[in-house]
């Protein structure tokens, strides 16, 4: 797993790069959970394929951290089978997700 960090409008952009499973969740968590500041964290999911039960678990975390904080935190570019564990879930409808960074950083 990458990621690489940016800031747009306020807020840190988190790109991700690759699959967010068992063997990539630990490290991934460390750094992300570093940047999701008091201005909020998006995720660009555009390049991963795949996500785990320990995806979803660290993703969850994530947002329960965002919201303890009163930060924003979002899920940019979901792709298709992505979108779909995140259906089957439930998890659409704990974290918002959009088509953009553009959209998510105005929401």
């Amino acid at each position: 797993m990458q990621i690489t960090k940016s800031d747009t409008v306020g807020m840190t952009v988190a790109t991700l790069d690759g699959r967010l499973d068992t063997a990539t969740a630990p490290a991934a968590e460390g750094e992300l959970m570093a940047m999701l500041a008091a201005s909020g964290l998006v995720l660009d999911m555009t390049k991963v394929r795949y996500v785990s039960s320990a995806g979803l678990r660290l993703l969850l975390k994530m947002a329960k951290e965002a919201k303890g904080k009163g930060a924003k935190f979002a899920l940019v570019a979901l792709q298709p089978a992505v979108r779909e564990v995140f259906e089957i879930s439930g998890f659409d409808k704990i974290i918002p997700s959009f088509a953009t960074v553009a959209d998510a950083t105005a929401a």
